[in-house]
C-alpha cells in the first residue's frame, strides 16, 4: 500500500473505455464542466458540444430542472428495491414513456445502459416464444455494421468487427443482414437514400436457410449511429416489418441513439410509421444526467408472460438499479423539458438547415461522403494510405486542442449530433470549425 502522504498518479489508474489509453495519457483531453451547448476545460476554455456528449445530452447540459429533480430524489428516496417492491414515480415514468411510444408498446422494463437494454430485449424475445410453445425460436438476426452495445448478446447481434473479434463465439445461432450502406450508390445523400430497400429481402434468404420457425427476432437500429450515421434506405424498414410479421418473427428497434428527438420524433419508429415489437432506449431518456435505459414492449408480448400461479415470478430478469429513484426523477424532468420546449418539433424544423450546413463541407479536403438525417450526420474522411484511423485521430486531437470543438470520431468518420437546443448560428459555427479541422489534418 502506498504511504498516505504519497501523491498518486492522477492519470494512470483509470483504464478509459474505447480509448487508446497510452496516447491519451500523454496528452489528455479533459472536461471539467458543462452548460447548455458547451463543455468547459480545466484551463478555462469553452468547447462547443457537437455530439450531445455521446448522443445523449439532447436537451443541453446542466439543465436546472433536471438537477433539482435529482437533488430532491436523493434527499427523499435514495434507493428502492426493484424486486418485489417499487416506488410511485417509476409507474409515472413508465406511463409517460408508453404514451409517447407508437401503437401498443404499452409496457416498460428498465435497465441502466443501452447494452443492458439490448440484452433485456433479446431475453424477452426468447421467453416470449417459449411461453407460446415455440421454444425452438432461438436464432437472432442482426445486421453488419450494427451496434447494440457491449454485452455478449449485443456484441453477438452487432456487426462491428472491432467489437467482436476479441471475445470468442458469443451467442450461438446468430446471423446478420447485409449493411445498408453502399457509397457508390448513396454518396452525399440527404436523409434516407433512394437505393437499398431491396436489401431487406436478404432476410428471406436467411429464413429460407434456417426456417422461420427457428428465428426469434430481428434487431436493427433505425439509423445506425455508432458506425458512422447510416440512414435507412427509403422503404427498407417498412419491408423488414412486413417480412417479420408474415413469419412470426419479432422486430426490435434499437433506439438507444435515435430515441428522444434525434430524428425529429420521440422515437424514429414514428418517422417511418412502424410499430416494432420492442424498442430499446437509453441516453436521452434522462438527458444523460443519471444512467437509465429500458425496453418498451408490445401488449401481446407482456400478456404472453402473464400465466401460471400469480405468486410466481413471470420473468426471471432485472437489475439492482432498474427504475432507480434518481434516474426516474431525471427522466420525468427531462420529458417535461422536451414537452415544454417542443424539442422534438424543434429538431424536425432544423433538419433542413442542418443538412444543408453539413453538405456544405462537400469538397473539403479528404471528405468522401456526408450523410445527414434529423440532427445527426456522418462525415467520412479518406484514410491515410496504410494508416486507417490516423486521420480521424488527428482530427480528434485538433478539435480539442486547437479549435474548441467536440465531435465524436470513430476511425476516420466524424459523427455530428448536436443537442436539440442548438441554434442556427451554432450550426454554422460547428460547420465552420469542422471545416477548419479538416484543413488542419489534410
Amino acid at each position: 500500500m502506498a504511504p498516505l502522504d504519497m501523491k498518486p498518479n492522477e492519470l494512470e489508474p483509470y483504464w478509459l473505455p474505447f480509448t487508446p489509453n497510452r496516447s491519451f495519457k500523454k496528452r489528455p483531453r479533459l472536461f471539467s464542466g458543462a452548460k447548455d451547448m458547451h463543455y468547459m476545460t480545466p484551463d478555462g476554455r469553452k468547447v462547443i458540444d457537437a455530439t450531445s456528449g455521446l448522443f445523449c445530452v439532447n436537451a443541453g447540459h446542466g439543465r436546472d430542472k433536471i438537477v433539482k429533480a435529482i437533488q430532491h430524489a436523493a434527499a427523499t428516496l435514495d434507493f428502492s428495491p426493484p424486486f418485489q417492491y417499487a416506488h410511485p414515480a417509476v409507474f409515472e415514468l413508465s406511463s409517460r414513456l408508453t404514451l409517447l411510444a407508437p401503437g401498443d408498446l404499452d409496457y416498460c422494463l428498465f435497465a441502466n445502459s443501452g447494452s443492458e437494454a439490448v440484452d433485456t430485449a433479446l431475453k424477452v424475445a426468447l421467453a416470449y416464444h417459449r411461453n407460446r410453445g415455440e421454444g425452438q425460436r432461438t436464432r437472432f438476426i442482426g445486421r453488419e455494421r450494427g451496434y447494440h452495445g457491449v454485452g455478449f448478446g449485443g456484441i453477438s447481434v452487432g456487426g462491428m468487427v472491432a467489437n467482436r473479434k476479441m471475445f470468442g463465439n458469443m451467442l450461438a445461432g446468430v446471423d446478420h443482414l447485409p449493411t445498408t450502406y453502399n457509397r457508390s450508390k448513396q454518396a452525399f445523400s440527404k436523409q434516407e437514400p433512394e437505393w437499398g430497400a431491396e436489401l431487406a429481402d436478404d432476410l428471406l434468404r436467411i429464413i429460407g436457410l434456417h426456417d422461420a420457425s427457428t428465428i426469434a427476432a430481428v434487431i436493427v437500429e433505425p439509423t445506425a449511429g455508432s458506425t458512422g450515421c447510416i440512414p435507412p434506405p427509403k422503404g427498407y424498414l417498412e419491408r423488414l416489418r412486413q417480412i417479420t410479421e408474415q413469419h412470426g418473427i419479432l422486430l426490435i428497434f434499437d433506439e438507444v441513439i435515435t430515441g428522444f428527438g434525434r430524428l425529429g420524433h420521440c422515437f424514429a419508429s414514428e418517422r417511418y410509421g412502424i410499430v416494432p415489437d420492442m424498442i430499446t432506449f437509453a441516453k436521452g431518456v434522462t438527458n444523460a444526467a443519471v444512467p437509465m435505459s429500458g425496453v418498451l414492449v408490445r401488449k401481446g408480448i407482456y400478456e404472453a408472460h402473464m400465466n401460471g400461479p400469480e405468486h410466481m415470478v413471470e420473468l426471471f430478469h432485472g437489475y439492482t438499479y432498474s427504475g432507480h429513484p434518481l434516474a426516474v426523477a431525471a427522466g420525468l424532468a427531462t420529458l417535461d423539458i422536451y414537452r415544454e420546449e417542443g424539442l422534438f418539433e424543434r429538431a424536425r424544423s432544423l433538419e433542413g438547415k442542418f443538412a444543408d450546413a453539413m453538405m456544405s463541407l462537400k469538397g473539403m479536403p479528404n471528405v468522401v461522403d456526408i450523410r445527414p438525417i434529423g440532427l445527426m450526420c456522418g462525415i467520412d474522411l479518406e484514410p491515410i494510405p496504410g494508416k486507417p484511423g490516423v486521420r480521424g485521430y488527428d482530427a480528434l486531437e485538433s478539435m480539442y486542442h486547437d479549435h474548441d470543438l467536440y465531435v465524436r470520431v470513430t476511425s476516420d468518420t466524424l459523427v455530428v449530433a448536436p443537442p436539440l437546443i442548438v441554434t442556427e448560428t451554432q450550426i454554422d459555427e460547428i460547420t465552420d470549425r469542422i471545416g477548419r479541422v479538416l484543413k488542419a489534418v489534410a
